[in-house]
């Protein structure tokens, strides 16, 4: 077994699925449950967990796209276009997010300040070349030039990417975050973050670089495996590999305290998104 996905192997694995919930469930949401759950597996009062999630027609941006020059006309566009723009509490730069993309977090405890930055990614790495292993040997953790949100660990099969990996990191827990396009066209996802850099950058000069988006760079899992996959089947192939990493998974929601610091959490989204929100076409 691969060293990295050793360190999921528990006696107890908590999950929660948010992946059916549909459109009500906003993604504001998800990145508050995932502070909450980091803060109780830090405090060592929760197991490590793993919470799957999926939100409808949505552009998550990071804190450096709030800074593009002409903003408020690429939030337009987005709305235009039947997307809700907010802004994540974890890194990176914007995403999609619909019906077609399967959201994973792996929440476990930083122990001893052991875990290195780079063995949160690796874990997740190898989670997922563990879930598709009987259909491929070929995904690759690299940077993809030309991707939305690119990073060291783009995932990527053929130089095509179709994953992308973040991390936050509260008192003693990580979360670490992948999006998985699993299906529906990843150079049209690309595209409408293209347009939409073209439109908030508006030629103006900037302090930071923004990428240069090529649609090209970018597919989903059905379209690089030759297969027709969808979020639940996906879903079946990260429950297998999971129940050969622990004798008991456990399915529950939130519990107890976990529901007010919830509240807390959510909040702090809602703060941070304030401003983005007063640039939305209601829809």
């Amino acid at each position: 077994m691969n060293q990295h996905l050793e360190r999921l192997k528990q006696n107890e694995i908590r999950f929660i699925d948010g992946s059916t919930l549909g459109p009500s469930f906003k993604a504001i949401q998800s990145f508050a449950l995932d502070d909450t759950i980091c803060t109780k597996i830090g405090k060592q009062e929760s197991p490590t967990t793993v919470r799957t999630w999926v939100h409808h027609q949505t552009i998550v941006l990071g804190i450096q796209d709030t800074r593009l020059p002409n903003l408020s006309n690429g939030i337009k566009f987005l709305n235009e276009h039947g997307y809700k723009a907010i802004v994540r509490n974890s890194g990176g730069l914007a995403v999609v997010l619909d019906e077609g993309v399967l959201n994973i977090s792996i929440l476990f405890p930083e122990v001893e300040r052991k875990l290195q930055i780079n063995d949160g990614y690796e874990t997740m790495y190898a989670l997922i070349q563990d879930m598709f292993k009987d259909v491929t040997n070929g995904i690759e953790a690299k940077e993809i030039v030309g991707s939305y949100c690119p990073g060291d660990y783009d995932l990527s099969i053929d130089g095509k990417k179709f994953a992308g990996i973040s991390q936050r990191r509260i008192r003693k827990g990580v979360a670490v975050q992948i999006y998985l396009c699993i299906n529906e066209s990843g150079a049209k996802r690309a595209s409408i973050i293209k347009d939409f850099y073209e439109i908030a950058i508006n030629n103006k000069e900037t302090n930071f670089k923004y990428p240069n988006i090529n649609p090209n760079t970018m597919a989903s899992l059905s379209e690089l495996l030759s297969i027709n996959l969808s979020v639940s089947e996906v879903m079946k192939r990260l429950l297998q590999s999971l129940i050969k990493l622990t004798s008991t998974i456990v399915t529950n929601s939130l519990q107890g305290d976990e529901i007010d610091l919830y509240n807390h959490h959510l909040q702090r989204m809602i703060d941070r998104n304030e401003e983005i929100e007063a640039l939305q076409v209601d829809f």
